[in-house]
């Protein structure tokens, strides 16, 4: 299972700054004579429209996240049909009030009312052309795409195998054939969706047009409150602060594979073959620690074993992650959230495991939806998404449009900025350890965080990265594949097993592609998440390395955290990130800070290496 588990999935289609949902019908909402005024336009008309808006949005919004939560949990032909009649009057209605904003396009509004109309704009997913029948053809492709990617199987022993299955096999296998086997075997769900896909393209790109934009690649990165040239500049500058210590990490971790499977399978001199590093998508490589870790380093602190020798429930892991937030001074969740989230797989019907956080009624109805395995993974899984509901609560009180993070990568940010905390020290702390390692396992630590935080910063950028070529039409769909690898191997060194059929649509084997949720956001949040860390470690005042510090029960760190969440999106992000860190700039520098003990290490290990690729 993808177990990154970081979107609020298909709940992020219903918050405030994302997709807007309106109430009534399609034809009561056009045949509303308020809807455009004669004359000459003004500030007072633009408030009104604003107004009439987000409470039409947030009435609408709270039936299409209960439709949206049946359908994660019962994937259905019913509820499938549902979705698709929800996101096809949800589509219509958000591209006619995005298009009423050009009205008021040249007015000289207040900076709030300013950037409510950019929300409205820029922040459709996938906006569908005015066109007849184009919305109600572009929702039944996203619902064709997300059901084929949610009941994928694959035949494996002559047993349809499904993705949690898989994935397992890939996680902690060592033939390599096997591994062969079932990373081929996973993509073969995808080449039924290209043809969708490249469809869903075409349609969505003459929406943004018809909103004012070359292409949705703009209209995607116009949500960061500064122009989108100068965004996609910004995400080449923060990866060039980090890509040194991915490129020593990399080097070392094809040097482990090649010790362990020979020349023959991962040469030295070749990307790192993609099935080999314990992921299915090859963006963290932690299930392969034990063939990269430091000489001497042992294992760690094995807290899979830990949490089921101390017989820890899937519930259990839960609670303690809300422990920690309450630890901070935060309210605990509220008793809804234990009655109404899917924290167990269901055995009896078809539901989407893929991690997800939800807040139904955009105020208090905030829940998980996770297939939750007791292992160390689900641990930091399950502080990620409580990080979503805990901000969630926070910004409810703010004016809907602003009911969402200062930017994406904060909301993602946020949960992973508290699993940081989960150090040694925080183990002891609650009761999990007994002793806390000397420095002397510093290292192994830090290789172990490496090969889930380091190794996914260059997956992270390049998802989006072929997106907009695609969406700009420099990737064109007899090319798409071509140009997945072409990015694959540029930025992470990674490269299929084997040649890919003619047919195969390799990017539609990652959640994150058929169900159309944007990821650039992660890439940021793996940034900012350390700035956070490295900010909250000076707050409290800590002395020690940074890879050691936990901010578990520290109130006044809590309480500053609080602050920013309860701002939601109603500053630019620059005035959020402030509020907390001090700085209006994201900032790889903290990652570098971090991990600076293990990138000493592995500049030592790599010195007579040929690294690069």
């Amino acid at each position: 299972m993808d177990k990154l588990l970081m979107g609020v999935a298909a709940g992020a289609l219903l918050a405030g700054g994302g997709m807007y949902f309106f109430g009534g019908s399609q034809t009561e909402m056009i045949d509303q004579p308020e809807t455009i005024a004669a004359g000459e336009p003004t500030v007072e008309e633009a408030g009104a429209f604003l107004a009439r808006v987000e409470a039409e949005s947030e009435e609408f919004s709270e039936f299409a996240a209960r439709t949206f939560w049946v359908n994660a949990n019962f994937i259905t032909y019913d509820t499938d049909w549902l979705v698709t009649r929800v996101s096809t009057e949800a589509t219509i209605l958000a591209v006619e009030a995005a298009g009423q904003t050009a009205r008021f396009n040249d007015l000289d509004l207040p900076l709030d009312m300013e950037r409510k109309m950019t929300a409205l704009r820029a922040g459709i997913t996938l906006p569908a052309p005015t066109t007849d029948g184009a919305a109600a053809e572009l929702a039944g492709i996203t619902t064709r795409l997300a059901t084929a990617y949610s009941t994928g199987t694959y035949a494996f022993d002559d047993e349809p195998a499904d993705l949690q299955v898989l994935s397992d096999l890939i996680d902690f296998g060592r033939d390599p054939a096997v591994l062969q086997d079932v990373w081929n075997g996973w993509r073969t769900v995808s080449p039924v969706m290209a043809d969708d896909y490249a469809r869903m393209v075409e349609i969505a790109n003459e929406g943004a047009q018809e909103l004012g934009y070359d292409d949705l690649a703009e209209m995607w990165l116009s949500n960061y409150d500064m122009p989108a040239d100068e965004m996609e500049a910004e995400v080449e500058r923060l990866w060039g602060q980090v890509a040194p210590l991915y490129e020593q990490l990399q080097c070392h971790v094809r040097a482990g594979l090649n010790a362990e499977y020979g020349d023959d399978v991962q040469a030295l001199d070749a990307p790192i073959r993609a099935d080999l590093v314990g992921n299915m998508w090859a963006q963290q490589w932690s299930n392969i620690y034990d063939l990269v870790a430091p000489e001497g380093a042992g294992s760690g602190i094995d807290l899979t074993a830990i949490l089921i020798d101390r017989g820890f429930t899937e519930h259990d892991m839960v609670r303690t992650g809300e422990a920690f937030f309450s630890s901070l001074g935060m309210e605990p969740l509220p008793e809804t959230f234990w009655e109404r989230s899917l924290i167990v797989q269901p055995v009896d019907h078809s539901a989407a495991c893929h991690a997800s956080a939800w807040n139904l009624n955009n105020i208090d109805d905030i829940r998980i939806k996770m297939c939750t395995d007791v292992n160390a993974e689900d641990f930091n899984t399950v502080h990620h998404e409580l990080g979503h509901n805990y901000y969630q609560r926070a910004y409810a009180g703010q004016d809907f449009t602003f009911r969402t993070g200062a930017h994406d990568g904060f909301h993602e940010a946020i949960g992973d900025f508290i699993a940081l905390s989960i150090t040694p020290e925080y183990l002891q702390q609650i009761g999990l350890i007994d002793d806390v390692p000397d420095a002397s396992s510093d290292i192994g630590l830090l290789m172990q965080q490496s090969l889930d935080k380091i190794a996914f910063l260059p997956f992270g950028m390049l998802m989006d990265q072929w997106r907009w070529g695609v969406f700009r039409g420099d990737i064109t769909p007899e090319n798409y594949n071509e140009a997945w690898w072409e990015l694959r191997t540029r930025y992470q060194g990674v490269e299929a097993p084997n040649d890919r059929p003619a047919d195969a649509f390799d990017p539609g084997a990652k959640y994150h592609i058929p169900n159309n949720t944007p990821y650039l956001r992660y890439f940021l949040s793996y940034v900012m998440q350390f700035q956070f860390h490295q900010a909250a470690c000076e707050m409290a005042d800590w002395q020690g390395p940074l890879h050691r510090c936990s901010i578990y029960g520290n109130e006044e760190v809590g309480a500053r955290l609080q602050a920013m969440l309860e701002m939601g999106a109603s500053q630019p992000w620059p005035d959020a990130l402030e509020a907390f860190t001090g700085t209006r700039e994201m900032d790889g520098s903290a990652i570098i800070a971090y991990f600076q003990p293990l990138m000493t290490y592995l500049e030592e290990e790599n010195a007579d290496r040929q690294c690069g690729w």
